[in-house]
């Protein structure tokens, strides 16, 4: 059995700040640290349950946040960006049983994080697929299904964590924190620990099978911070402005969808 985990940081327990997020910042080495106890314990649960293989998607910012010495010995870590389309799901393919995400976080646009972002903080204001505002959660999701792979396990804030197990039902959640405007309720980081390898084994050993179905068709609005960048983003081919900071994408090939994100975002 083999499980494909994907980790990012903005879901990480206690975090609050984007200065914790980020790699140039002194406070950023206790989050490093933090995430890469958090994904060694989904590792460890993952294991408990009878996987034979753990291949680790670090996922976040330049893709060389985990620490791989905080690992169990048995797993895999991709560090680093292929330069392809399915980004914080580099590496997935068909060969996969499972996947399992970490240290995930809201939408941009939503609250409950006060690190809500979707790809790009600096760029992206909002992502929607028929009408649906999406995280990256539920983007990754789509690139699991894509591959024909069932996602049942996620760790982050607690709105992510309810809206998830709302696009997925029988998701199992662990919620790390909860935001409340421009700050974070956190659980303790040794009880985070705790419930992600206690809920990442409870998951794989239910083994569901059920995959997201993906749409027959992907409308896709992509609302930008600045005018600019919608006017740039809507160049690309297929793509239209539909209002000012808003390009438009429609395909029935999801992978086209990821095409049009990577290379406009």
């Amino acid at each position: 059995m083999r499980i494909f985990l994907s980790a990012d940081i903005e879901g990480t327990a206690g975090i609050a700040r984007w200065e914790e997020a980020r790699a140039q910042e002194s406070c950023h080495q206790y989050f490093k640290e933090q995430m890469s106890r958090e994904v060694a314990a989904a590792c460890r649960g993952a294991l408990a349950a009878g996987a034979d293989e753990v291949v680790i998607k670090d996922a976040h910012g330049p893709a060389s946040t985990i620490i791989p010495s905080y690992l169990p010995k048995n797993v895999r870590i991709i560090r680093g960006w292929f330069g392809s389309p399915q980004l914080m799901m580099d590496g997935l393919d068909r060969t996969f049983d499972m996947v399992v995400c970490t240290g995930y976080h809201s939408a941009a646009s939503w609250d409950g994080n006060p690190l809500a972002h979707t790809i790009n903080v600096s760029k992206v204001d909002r992502v929607a697929i028929n009408g649906e505002t999406c995280s990256e959660f539920m983007l990754n999701a789509y690139t699991a299904a894509y591959h024909n792979v069932p996602v049942v396990f996620v760790s982050g804030d607690k709105n992510l964590c309810q809206r998830s197990s709302e696009f997925i039902p029988g998701l199992t959640t662990v919620s790390t924190l909860e935001g409340i405007g421009n700050a974070s309720l956190s659980i303790h980081p040794e009880t985070a620990v705790e419930q992600i390898e206690t809920g990442v084994k409870e998951a794989v050993l239910a083994h569901r099978t059920e995959v997201v179905k993906l749409p027959k068709h992907f409308s896709v609005d992509l609302r930008f911070k600045e005018q600019h960048l919608a006017y740039r983003a809507a160049q690309f081919p297929g793509a239209s402005l539909a209002e000012a900071k808003t390009a438009h994408f429609e395909s029935g090939d999801y992978m086209e969808v990821l095409r049009f994100l990577y290379f406009t975002i």
